[in-house]
C-alpha cells in the first residue's frame, strides 16, 4: 500500500509540474494568462473531489478496499497515455492550444478522479490494519511518503525534457499497478448497506452524516483552511518564480521541492512531539507559526531586486544574497503546515466507527476540494483585478488566522471527550 502511493504521488506530481512548468514557460508570456491557466489547472483536479468523494467514501467502506485500489491503478495507465500525448503534441508544436493543452487538462481531471477514489483508502485502511497505538504513526509515514513523493516527483519534472516525462509516466503508472495488485485484502467493515450513486444527494448524505462529531467537524474545518493556503501558494509558485523573482523553471521547482520537504518533516516532528497520541494541541501554534512565515515570505519577494538579463538559472539564484532567506521562510512554512495538519487527518480515522472512516476522509475531500476550488477562484479573482501576484500571499497568511481558530476549538473539543485519548 505504500509502494503504490508512493509512486502514484510521484507520478501526479512529475505529470502536474512538467505540464504547468512547459505551460508557463514555453507557451504563455503574460503574467495573467499563466496566472489564469494554473489556476484553472488546480480548479480541474479538484473538481472530481467535489463530485464523488461521497461515491468515493461510500465504495471504500462498502466494498474491498485493496479491490479497488486494482481497479483505480489500472485506470491510471489510461489517463496518463491521454496525458503523455498531450505533453507530446505540445513539445512538438502540434496544435497547443487547440488540442495538446485540452489533452493534457482532460488527463489532469482524471488524475483528479483518480485521487478521489484512491484517497479515501489510503488512511481508512490503516485503522483496519494498524493498532489503535500505531494509527497517528501510520498516518504521518502516510505523508511524509506522500510528500517526499511529491518532491521527487517536483524536481525530475523542473529537470527533465518534456518528452521524457511523457514517456516516464506511463511506466510508472504500469509499476504502480503491479505494486496495487499485491496489497492485502481489505475486507468491506459495512457490509449491510447500500451504495448511494446518486452523487448529489450522497455527498449531501455523506457530508451532514461526518459533521454531526463536532470534533470531525472541527477537524475538516480546520484541514479545509490548510488546504485553501496550499491551493493560493501551488497556483501562485510558477508565475511568482518567473515574473517576481527572475527564476528559470528549475526555481519554481525548487520551491515545490522545499515546501514537500518541509511538509514532510513537519509530518514527523508532531508525530514525535505527541508521542503516537491523536491529539490538536499544538494546532493552533503551528498554523499561527505558518502564517507568520507567509509574512516573511512575502516581505522578501517585496524586496527582491528583478532581474534584467533574462531568467536566473537554479546556481545563479542559489548564490544572491535573498534566496537563503527566502528558501527559509519558505520551509517554515511547509513544516509548520505539516505539524498542523497531520494530527487532524488522524483524527478522521480514529473518533468514528472503523465502518465509516472511508466515508469520513470521502466528507473531508469534499469539503477541502471545495475550500481549494474556493482559493483558486479568489486567485483568478484578485489577478483580474490587478493585484500583484507577491500580494496575494497576505491571503494566505490572513487564513491562517482562521484555522488557528479553528484548531483551538477542535483541542477544546477534545479536552471535553476524553474517549479519544484513552
Amino acid at each position: 500500500m505504500f509502494a503504490t502511493q508512493l509512486l502514484g504521488a510521484f507520478n501526479d506530481n512529475l505529470y502536474k509540474n512538467a505540464m504547468v512548468l512547459f505551460v508557463v514557460y514555453q507557451v504563455y508570456s503574460s503574467t495573467a494568462e499563466e496566472a489564469r491557466f494554473s489556476a484553472i489547472a488546480s480548479g480541474l483536479f479538484t473538481l472530481p473531489y467535489v463530485l464523488f468523494s461521497a461515491l468515493a467514501g461510500q465504495l471504500a467502506d462498502m466494498r474491498d478496499k485493496a479491490a479497488i485500489v486494482r481497479i483505480v491503478k489500472l485506470a491510471e495507465i489510461g489517463i496518463m497515455f491521454v496525458g503523455a500525448t498531450g505533453l507530446v503534441l505540445a513539445w512538438q508544436g502540434i496544435m497547443v492550444e487547440t488540442l495538446a493543452i485540452p489533452l493534457m487538462l482532460a488527463a489532469l481531471t482524471g488524475l483528479g478522479a483518480h485521487s478521489t477514489f484512491f484517497g479515501p483508502i489510503k488512511y481508512a485502511i490503516l485503522p483496519q490494519h494498524l493498532k489503535k497505538e500505531e494509527v497517528l504513526s501510520g498516518t504521518g509515514l502516510v505523508e511524509a511518503g506522500t510528500y517526499l513523493s511529491v518532491l521527487a516527483g517536483t524536481i525530475l519534472a523542473g529537470w527533465i525534457p518534456v518528452e521524457a516525462a511523457a514517456a516516464l509516466i506511463l511506466v510508472l503508472a504500469g509499476i504502480g499497478w503491479f505494486a496495487g495488485r499485491e496489497i492485502p485484502d481489505a475486507p468491506a467493515q459495512a457490509v449491510d448497506e447500500k451504495v448511494d450513486y446518486n452523487i448529489i444527494r450522497s455527498s449531501i448524505r455523506v457530508v451532514k452524516a461526518t459533521m454531526d462529531e463536532k470534533r470531525v467537524f472541527y477537524a475538516i474545518m480546520a484541514i479545509s483552511f490548510f488546504w485553501t493556503i496550499g491551493a493560493v501558494l501551488f497556483i501562485e509558485f510558477p508565475p511568482l518564480a518567473k515574473n517576481v523573482l527572475s527564476a528559470g523553471k528549475e526555481v519554481a521547482s525548487l520551491f515545490l521541492v522545499i515546501f514537500s520537504i518541509g511538509v514532510a518533516i513537519g509530518s514527523m516532528a508532531i508525530n514525535l512531539l505527541l508521542k503516537n497520541e491523536v491529539s490538536a494541541r499544538y494546532a493552533p501554534i503551528s498554523v499561527v507559526v505558518m502564517g507568520l512565515f507567509i509574512v516573511a515570505f512575502h516581505l522578501v519577494c517585496k524586496a527582491w531586486v528583478p532581474h534584467q538579463g533574462g531568467l536566473y538559472t537554479i546556481m545563479e539564484f542559489a548564490t544572491l544574497p535573498l534566496a537563503i532567506p527566502l528558501m527559509l521562510c519558505l520551509l517554515g512554512v511547509a513544516i509548520a503546515g505539516g505539524m498542523f495538519v497531520v494530527p487532524l487527518y488522524a483524527f478522521l480515522t480514529t473518533v468514528v466507527d472503523k465502518s465509516q472512516t472511508a466515508r469520513t476522509v470521502a466528507a473531508n475531500n469534499i469539503v477541502n476540494s471545495g475550500a481549494m476550488a474556493a482559493g483558486a477562484i479568489i486567485a483568478m479573482a484578485l489577478t483580474s483585478a490587478g493585484v500583484l501576484i507577491v500580494d496575494q500571499l497576505l491571503l494566505a497568511a490572513a487564513m491562517s488566522i482562521g484555522a488557528a481558530w479553528l484548531g483551538w476549538i477542535l483541542y477544546r473539543a477534545e479536552l471535553a471527550e476524553p474517549a479519544l485519548a484513552e
